[in-house]
């Protein structure tokens, strides 16, 4: 039998990825899809003013929001990204990110070996 490295999601399967997340108010919700070494990918979906504050990831990190926008913060600028854009964050400089409005985000980090 193969290992399913990917979870939480229906294979040969045709999906709306954004679908794959609802919004539920004055939360963040997630959902795993792979995690570890070298490599986390998750969906998130943030009510609006919800956030996640500045931290530092050992891997680079690349957003691609599905839906809505934000404000990404990486080191000292800010970024306002929307639907459809992607933004990529360097290893080791404090990022975080705050909900302008409702929005998904797919994030990939990749870590080295």
């Amino acid at each position: 039998m193969n290992q399913q490295l990917l979870k939480n999601i229906d294979f040969s399967k045709v999906i709306e990825m954004e679908s794959l997340v609802t919004y539920q108010e004055g939360r963040v919700v997630s959902r795993t899809l792979a995690q570890g070494k070298p490599l986390s990918v998750t969906l998130f979906a943030f009510d609006k003013g919800e956030e996640i504050s500045t931290h530092v990831s050992g891997g680079d990190a690349l957003v691609y929001i599905l839906d809505g926008e934000a404000e990404i913060a990486i080191g000292e600028e800010n970024f306002h990204v929307k639907k459809g854009e992607t933004i990529a964050m360097p290893a080791n400089i404090p990022h975080g990110l705050v909900a302008k409005e409702k929005f998904k985000m797919l994030l990939i980090v990749v870590f080295s070996l």
